[in-house]
């Protein structure tokens, strides 16, 4: 049995590897970007990417795409985008015998990876739109019900909201999300290599190297890590020091918090953490596991108050404050 299992997390790592490695043909620097949006594919969630236009958002999740052999589409979000435009709509269609009736036209959301392209230059009623289908993978037309392949995974790009043209996204389609990556500025190294890579003589190709049966077997091994009481625990706790009303918030976080991560959030942590004990070669999940993903799984899940936006006090502020408050790290 122990053979098997560490059978299984070697298949597991050399997978990932593979597929981190294959992305870094193309997509230079933003290595810690890369691994969490795997995790996310491999948890089956969803990541929101934030970062001013021009950084390798697109290019990064079009990198994606490319080593998947999975049905791939991508969605330019625009303030004239209606929700019909990226569902689907039914129109009549005229049969060979001459008789009319109404056919569904799937929109762009029926693939199985999804970029949803600076989803925050769109109307809220456009972007709730996505959020049946990324909760439920379906979509529901004049009452019937269509569902997604396997695996469907959204990445969406957003400006910073401070932008021109933007819409802060719902609190309730921001839990959808597993995780919400900041994708910064290349620094020197990186941004020269940029400039060899992407204006010498050929860009660099990728492969195709996994398909859905590939990412399957890889979530099925990650539920299958177990997660000791005491982690369990910790990761709770976490959770519930985010919310000002606990005995476990610190003064900081009754001061700029306004409503504290969901249940949602819980999970997310489990099961990311889960999958970094395996890229780690790891049987079980630790706390450091936990500490590595908390903020992607928190920054987005936590409401500020006006005094904190007043202020310019940073999410991630206060969940190292957390961190430190509780004596976590």
């Amino acid at each position: 049995m122990e053979k098997s299992i560490k059978e299984s997390v070697e298949k597991f790592n050399r997978c990932f590897s593979d597929m981190r490695d294959e992305i870094g043909k193309l997509v230079v620097g933003h290595d810690v970007i890369v691994e969490f949006a795997l995790i996310a594919l491999v948890a089956g969630g969803h990541v929101l990417l934030e970062g001013v236009p021009g950084i390798g958002k697109t290019l990064l999740v079009k990198t994606l795409s490319s080593i998947l052999d999975l049905k791939y589409s991508r969605i330019q979000f625009t303030p004239d985008l209606m929700p019909a435009d990226i569902i689907g709509t039914r129109v009549i269609v005229e049969s060979e015998s001459g008789n009319r009736q109404f056919d569904f036209q799937p929109g762009p959301v029926f693939a199985n990876i999804i970029l949803a392209d600076e989803i925050n230059r769109a109307s809220p009623k456009t972007q709730s739109a996505l959020l049946e289908v990324m909760e439920e993978h379906s979509v529901t037309v004049a009452g019937n019900t269509y569902s997604m392949g396997f695996p469907y995974m959204v990445l969406a790009t957003q400006n910073p909201v401070e932008m021109e043209g933007t819409y802060p996204l719902p609190e309730a389609e921001k839990d959808r999300f597993l995780f919400q990556l900041n994708v910064l500025f290349p620094d020197k190294k990186e941004l020269t290599e940029i400039g060899r890579r992407m204006a010498g003589k050929s860009i660099p190709a990728v492969s195709k190297i996994a398909n859905s049966s590939t990412i399957e077997y890889m979530s099925e091994i990650s539920r299958e890590i177990p997660v000791p009481e005491l982690v369990e625990e910790f990761a709770v706790k976490l959770v519930m020091a985010t919310h000002p009303g606990s005995s476990m918030s610190s003064p900081m976080v009754q001061r700029y918090i306004k409503y504290g991560a969901s249940p949602r959030a819980l999970i997310s942590i489990i099961k990311s953490a889960k999958i970094k004990a395996l890229i780690s070669n790891r049987y079980n999940v630790s706390t450091d596991d936990v500490l590595y993903v908390i903020h992607p799984c928190l920054r987005h899940r936590l409401i500020l108050t006006f005094e904190a936006e007043a202020e310019g006090v940073k999410v991630d502020e206060i969940i190292d404050n957390i961190l430190v408050s509780n004596k976590l790290i």
